[in-house]
């Protein structure tokens, strides 16, 4: 009896397999107490805000003063429009749930939101990993830097830069387009990610762990590899110079990459290369925020405050505007 009983309950799960279909997906949000709805809405409005001045400035004063159109700054402005452009793909739907009592997301509108965020966020993996080549180049071939990092050479970097990003989305997005949801169409967390869809997907999702592993492994992993072997042959170099003021430039030249790095790959390292039994999706929640939010906020910021050619740059725009 018992055996008809387990028979009957797993064709009846079957069939509701077979025959429901989600349409539209409710993003739980950062948190559900709501005296924090309205002071985390101006929170993450002021966080948003800073975003757009900030990424949206440094790209203006790159593009207004032709000092800094040289492979460094080419670099830094394509990190600033991938900042701003991911940050505008999540944010307005994160401030839209802070004030709506259901933060409704239609399943087009879902796919097309992860598809994006991916996009950007492999973009950026790999433009941080592109600006460290870029350092390494300029501090141990000084020599032929301007031949080594020509414009042809800047390109065919960037096109690489953005070829990953259209592999990670596609291929994020593959293994979502896979994936079979049943009635439950709760979405916990602010955004539409890989891990909360993961855990709606009807069916066993081995596989689609596996993927999402190999994938974050590429778009990570590579890159990280690819920032410490640049860096060791920067920090060789640096210890070969013999002046103090020497080495002090050639730090002073990396050290405001190698605090966007750190902020970027660790947030993004503790929130998906670990496994959901470890990290529980409320603080992987947390995580998401700081490399979503703070980290697109802090990259114009950290640049502009530690880089004297962009304080230069600065200046003279605002000279320019005053005196006509």
């Amino acid at each position: 009896m018992l055996f008809v009983s387990s028979i009957w309950t797993e064709q009846k799960r079957m069939a509701a397999d077979n025959t429901s279909s989600v349409t539209e997906f409710i993003l739980a949000g950062l948190t559900n107490q709501p005296e924090l709805q309205i002071p985390l809405f101006f929170l993450f409005l002021s966080f948003y805000v800073v975003t757009v001045v900030g990424n949206l400035g440094l790209i203006t004063l790159i593009g207004l003063n032709s000092h800094l159109h040289i492979p460094m700054y080419f670099f830094l402005f394509n990190l600033s429009f991938i900042d701003f452009s991911y940050s505008t793909t999540l944010t307005p739907k994160m401030l839209m749930g802070f004030v709506s009592k259901k933060n409704i997301i239609s399943y087009a509108g879902c796919v097309t939101q992860f598809f994006f965020f991916c996009f950007f966020v492999f973009s950026e993996s790999y433009i941080l990993s592109a600006m460290a080549y870029d350092r390494y180049v300029a501090i141990c071939k000084p020599l032929v830097y301007m031949v080594t990092m020509s414009p042809q050479v800047c390109l065919f970097l960037l096109l690489g830069v953005y070829g990953m990003g259209v592999f990670g989305a596609v291929t994020h997005m593959g293994n979502v387009m896979f994936m079979t949801f049943c009635a439950d169409n709760l979405v916990n967390h602010f955004m539409c990610d890989i891990i909360p869809l993961l855990e709606l997907s009807c069916h066993s999702s081995h596989i689609n762990l596996l993927v999402v592993f190999i994938v974050v492994t590429t778009g990570i992993g590579v890159p990280i590899v690819t920032i410490f072997i640049s860096y060791g042959f920067i920090l060789s170099s640096i210890l070969r110079i013999s002046s103090t003021e020497g080495r002090s430039k050639a730090f002073s030249t990396c050290s405001s990459h190698i605090i966007v790095v750190s902020l970027f790959f660790g947030s993004g390292a503790f929130m998906y290369l670990k496994p959901p039994s470890i990290l529980p999706l409320g603080q992987g929640k947390v995580s998401s925020v700081f490399y979503t939010a703070v980290v697109p906020m802090l990259n114009p910021l950290i640049y502009s405050l530690r880089n004297k050619d962009v304080k230069v740059a600065l200046k003279k725009t605002l000279s320019r505007r005053i005196f006509s």
